[in-house]
């Protein structure tokens, strides 16, 4: 299948794209009860997530759209945090295969940078990326077991972990 889309590191000239990608997709599609002053990361991409040793990546149609997004954080101990995935709906299933090459995309970063433990939160509403976290070999933990320095978010009320193992 012809690719309709590139999978690129993204920086502040998109974050109004960012913006317009995801707070529909949180607030109307989905009801959660978040804002954009909860999460002022997304005004400054690079500082948030670049600059501390993570990334940003989307999904780009051939005419720059996003349609697609995530970051990861890091956050010391060899360990990522994924934030902010999201696709469009128009454009989500694996027939497209873009929630899967975003996903590729930071799990072969967190190998580049010998991250060894991926975490993530979500909610609970969100059952479509609880079966694709867990196809991707994700375990759903209680947040007892989240460590102390993982940046939990309000909203969040399920925690997932990929342990990648030692890099060779």
């Amino acid at each position: 299948m012809e690719q309709l889309f590139e999978i690129k590191s993204l920086n502040n000239t998109y974050c109004n794209q960012i913006l317009d990608l995801i707070l529909p997709i949180q607030q109307i599609e989905f009801q959660v009860p978040v804002t954009l002053q909860g999460q002022p990361d997304l005004l400054d991409i690079e500082t948030n997530y670049i600059m501390p040793g993570g990334n940003f990546w989307g999904a780009l149609t051939d005419e720059d759209q996003l349609i697609g997004s995530i970051a990861l954080m890091s956050v010391g101990h060899q360990t990522g945090v994924i934030r902010k995935m999201f696709v469009k709906k128009e454009f989500r299933g694996k027939d497209l295969g873009i929630a899967q090459r975003l996903l590729d995309s930071l799990i072969q970063e967190c190998q580049t940078q010998k991250i060894t433990s991926i975490y993530l939160g979500t909610i609970d509403v969100l059952k479509a990326a609880h079966r694709f976290y867990e196809k991707n070999g994700f375990v759903c933990i209680p947040v007892t077991d989240l460590p102390d320095y993982f940046p939990r978010m309000m909203a969040d009320n399920v925690f997932y972990r990929l342990y990648l193992g030692a890099n060779k």
